[in-house]
């Protein structure tokens, strides 16, 4: 199974800003599927998805309240 080595961490960031959320895996490369709650995310303007190794990432742009 592929477990989390670091999992997500709470990150503040100012309205209009961007956000960069960062996990670790145990297995490099392993496919990665972004969630807000039930919703999954897809890359857009807003989304951005990252991937080097074991370590995903999540660029959320023009942060607004509805993104916490």
């Amino acid at each position: 199974p592929i477990l989390f080595k670091q999992e997500l961490q709470n990150e503040e960031a100012k309205e209009g800003k961007q956000v960069k959320l960062t996990c670790e895996l145990s297995k490099p490369d392993a496919p990665v599927k972004w969630m807000k709650g039930n919703t999954v995310l897809y890359a857009s303007e807003k989304y951005e998805f990252k991937q080097h190794g074991t370590v995903a990432e999540l660029i959320i742009r023009d942060v607004k309240s509805v993104d916490a």
